[in-house]
């Protein structure tokens, strides 16, 4: 057998392929490497074929074609149980009548660990998740948060090769899901762990991940840093999906090295940093953030300014969302923090917005 490289994934999809009907794909020549150490998250829509690539990795599924390798085992026709797997579910999946250090024990039971083992090793994790003193109790006398660390725990206790996570916050309310995000961040730098973990929550994909795999239709948009997605969208699904976005439609005029000039709207131009595959001549849309606009007196002196029309304010507490229309788009979003915004606007005011060049993206039309 050859012995594995420091540089040689823990994790690879070659050529997978996954159809449940014999005719359509939900997964569609999937090629992915994932190195040990990482948090690789991934992101989509209901049905974009996320899950179903989590499942055939953790042996609930079997791919149509291709092959999935952990470290130098293939996994495709492996059992779940006989993979070096752990696993965490949304619903926590916990035996109610047993207690959590019970719950514990019984990963390292099936596995045939020695009890004396067995024990350092619920002692430890136990340790770990902070939750030594809720031991003899069961799933149902804790919080949701409190079971899910528990869940947790389970799938670390005996020091899988992988983690895999589906969904595993989407019970939980919005601080406790924001405070697990971080526990779970820290728990994957501290232990070392290699994690994936699935999930249609953005926000939460970008807070905790390495790189983020983008799906759409069976198939990786793009797969990044969570830096180099919201910056850089290769197409305009990930711009879409990734944070709040803006579109215009224009058609590219020049060409000038990354950038290109793009006309839209009626007789509008602008100058914006272009994807690759653009050419002069094509459609394309314009993606622009809500919060890299700038404000009247704030637009003034920069590159690309523009009269637009304001329609409605949006109070979020910390900034306002302002929805504005410009170039025939009357859902055009301006974030700008509360102390910024000008007393006296008013819907219905025609106000100036403006972006340096780096802050608009032209991508494909499609």
């Amino acid at each position: 057998m050859q012995t594995g490289t420091a540089n040689e994934p823990l994790v690879r999809f070659t050529g997978v392929q996954k159809t449940y009907d014999g005719e359509t794909l939900v997964v569609k020549d999937l090629n992915l490497d994932i190195q040990k150490g990482e948090f690789v998250t991934l992101l989509g829509p209901s049905g974009s074929g996320k899950t179903t690539c989590l499942m055939m990795l953790a042996g609930f599924e079997t791919p149509t074609s291709g092959d999935i390798f952990l470290g130098e085992q293939r996994l495709n026709t492996l059992p779940p149980h006989k993979r070096n797997i752990g696993m965490v579910f949304q619903n926590y999946a916990l035996f109610p009548h047993m207690t959590v250090e019970e719950n514990l024990f019984y990963p390292l039971k099936t596995r045939k660990v020695p009890k004396a083992e067995a024990r350092a090793k619920v002692d430890k994790i136990l340790q770990t998740i902070k939750l030594e003193s809720f031991a003899k109790r069961r799933p149902t006398q804790l919080s949701g948060g409190q079971q899910q660390r528990v869940a947790l725990a389970r799938a670390l206790v005996f020091e899988p090769q992988l983690v895999l996570m589906d969904e595993p916050l989407g019970a939980l309310d919005k601080q406790l899901r924001e405070h697990m995000q971080l526990e779970i961040k820290h728990l994957h730098e501290n232990l070392g762990l290699t994690v994936v973990f699935v999930t249609h929550d953005q926000s939460e994909a970008l807070t905790m991940s390495d790189r983020v795999a983008v799906f759409n239709d069976g198939v990786i948009q793009q797969i990044d840093s969570p830096q180099a997605l919201y910056e850089y969208p290769a197409n305009s699904f990930v711009a879409q999906f990734i944070g709040e976005n803006n579109t215009l439609m224009g058609q590219v005029n020049a060409i000038d090295g990354d950038f290109c000039r793009v006309s839209f709207g009626d007789g509008l131009g602008t100058r914006a940093s272009r994807s690759q595959a653009l050419t002069t001549g094509v459609p394309t849309r314009l993606s622009i953030r809500p919060e890299r606009i700038r404000l009247n007196g704030s637009s003034e002196g920069l590159p690309n300014r523009f009269k637009a029309k304001l329609h409605e304010f949006i109070y979020l507490g910390d900034h306002l969302r302002l929805r504005c229309e410009l170039a025939g788009n009357d859902q055009f979003y301006v974030k700008v923090p509360v102390s910024e915004l000008c007393p006296s606007l008013s819907v219905g005011d025609h106000i100036d917005i403006g972006w340096r060049d780096e802050d608009v993206r032209a991508l494909d039309a499609s």
